[in-house]
C-alpha cells in the first residue's frame, strides 16, 4: 500500500482541522502525516494497544489511534489524530473513514487478486494483460494450474476459503478467489516441468483436505496447464466444463481432469436435437429404453472388460454361455452385435449420449 495515497487523504484534513493527523502502519512507522516533520517516526508501543483495541478508538501518549478495518488478529494501518479528548476521538474516526475508503479504492485498482479475476472473467482486454502485470509484479510467462472447486450438492454449504489458503499460503505466487455463491478457484504456481499428473495430485490434496478439515464433498475440475497469463480464462473454462461433464458421464470421480474427458466432451459440446436424431438412428428396431436393468448392467461390464466374453461371464458370476445368449438377445432387440467392434463403439456413444440427453431432463 502506496503512503502517497494514505498522504494525499490527510493533507485535505488540515484545512478542516488543527488537530495533526496520520498513519502508522502493523510496527508503529509514521507511513503519512499531515505534519511531514512525524512521517518515518517509529511508536512500536502503540502496536499492541491499537491490536487490543479490535477496531476501537483508543488513546496513547496524548494522541488517538483507530485501525483501520479489514483486519484480521493484527492490523495493518491504523490511523491517529493528536489528543486524547472528545474531539480526538471524532476527528480520528472520521479520518479512519475516509483512509479507508481510499485504501479500498486503492487496492481495488492495484491489488492482483482482483487483475487475476479480471483474466479469468475475461474482463480485461488481452493487450492489456502484459502491461497490468508488469505494474503488478504479477510473472506473465510462469506455468499455473488452474482449479475449480465446487460443492458436490446445491445444498452444501460453500466450499471454506481458509482452508483452501492455508493449504495454498504463497499470497505473491497463488490466488485463492470466490467467484459466484458456490465456486472457488485456485490460481497455483507450478514448477517448470509439471505436468497432467502434478495437475491432478493438486486436485486430489485439495479434495481429500476438504473432506477430512471440513467435511465437505467436492468437485474439483482441472484445466490444462497455462503458460501464460492470457492462458488463464481459456484453462479457467476448461476446468469449469470438466466438472459439468464429470457430473454427467463419470458420476463415481470427484476430480476430473479436462484432458481426460474423451469422447464426453464432445458430446456436451453438441446440440441435444443432433443427439436426438442419432439415437433414433442407432436404435431403429427399438428404443434404447426397452432394455431392462440387468441387460444394462451386462452391457457396461462388457465394456469394462474391453468386449471379452469370459472375463465379463467371470466378473458377473455366469456361465459364458450365459453371457452369449444375452448378448444375442440385445442384438435381436437393438440390431447391434457388442462382439463387433463397430457396432460396440456405437452403442457405447449411444448410451452416453442417453447419459447427456437426461442431465438435460430430455426424454429419447
Amino acid at each position: 500500500m502506496s503512503g502517497r495515497i494514505f498522504q494525499n487523504v490527510v493533507l485535505q484534513f488540515k484545512d478542516t482541522t488543527d488537530r495533526t493527523i496520520g498513519v502508522v502502519d502493523a510496527e508503529g512507522a509514521v507511513v503519512a502525516c499531515s505534519e511531514l516533520t512525524l512521517i518515518g517516526k517509529k511508536w512500536p508501543q502503540c502496536v499492541a494497544a491499537i491490536n487490543h483495541a479490535e477496531g476501537n478508538c483508543v488513546t496513547l501518549e496524548g494522541k488517538t489511534f483507530k485501525a483501520l478495518p479489514g483486519w484480521g488478529s493484527q492490523f495493518d494501518y491504523a490511523a491517529f489524530a493528536s489528543g486524547d479528548d472528545a474531539t480526538g476521538h471524532t476527528v480520528c474516526a472520521m479520518a479512519a473513514v475516509a483512509l479507508n475508503a481510499a485504501k479500498a479504492y486503492y487496492e481495488e485498482k492495484h491489488d492482483k487478486g482482483s487483475f487475476i479475476k479480471n483474466i479469468i472473467s475475461d474482463n480485461i482486454l488481452s493487450s492489456d494483460i502484459y502491461m497490468r502485470a508488469k505494474e503488478l509484479h504479477v510473472a506473465a510467462e510462469v506455468p499455473r494450474g488452474v482449479f475449480v472447486i465446487r460443492p458436490v450438492e446445491e445444498s452444501d454449504e460453500a466450499v471454506p476459503l481458509d482452508v483452501i489458503q492455508n493449504l495454498f499460503p504463497d499470497r505473491q505466487n497463488d490466488f485463492v478467489l470466490n467467484v459466484g455463491e458456490d465456486e472457488v478457484v485456485l490460481i497455483h504456481q507450478m514448477p517448470e516441468g509439471a505436468g497432467g499428473r502434478d495437475l491432478e495430485r493438486i486436485a486430489s490434496q485439495i479434495a481429500d483436505t476438504l473432506r477430512q478439515e471440513d467435511d465437505s464433498q467436492v468437485f474439483v475440475g482441472v484445466g490444462t496447464m497455462a503458460l501464460h497469463l492470457r492462458e488463464l480464462a481459456k484453462a479457467y473454462k476448461e476446468a469449469q466444463i470438466a466438472i459439468e461433464v464429470g457430473k454427467v458421464f463419470d458420476t463415481e470421480r470427484f476430480v476430473i481432469n479436462y484432458e481426460n474427458l474423451g469422447i464426453g466432451r464432445l458430446i456436451y459440446q453438441l446440440p441435444t436435437t443432433l443427439c436426438e436424431m442419432f439415437l433414433q438412428e442407432v436404435f431403429k428396431k427399438n428404443p434404447i429404453d426397452a432394455l431392462d436393468q440387468e441387460t444394462l448392467f451386462t452391457i457396461y461390464k462388457f465394456f469394462e472388460n474391453n468386449l471379452n466374453v469370459s472375463e465379463t461371464a467371470r466378473k458377473l458370476f455366469v456361465h459364458r454361455n450365459t453371457l452369449v445368449y444375452r448378448l444375442e438377445k440385445i442384438k435381436k432387440l437393438t440390431g447391434l452385435d457388442l462382439r463387433e467392434f463397430d457396432d460396440a463403439i456405437t452403442f457405447k456413444v449411444a448410451l452416453m449420449v442417453k447419459k447427456y440427453l437426461t442431465s438435460r431432463g430430455i426424454e429419447a
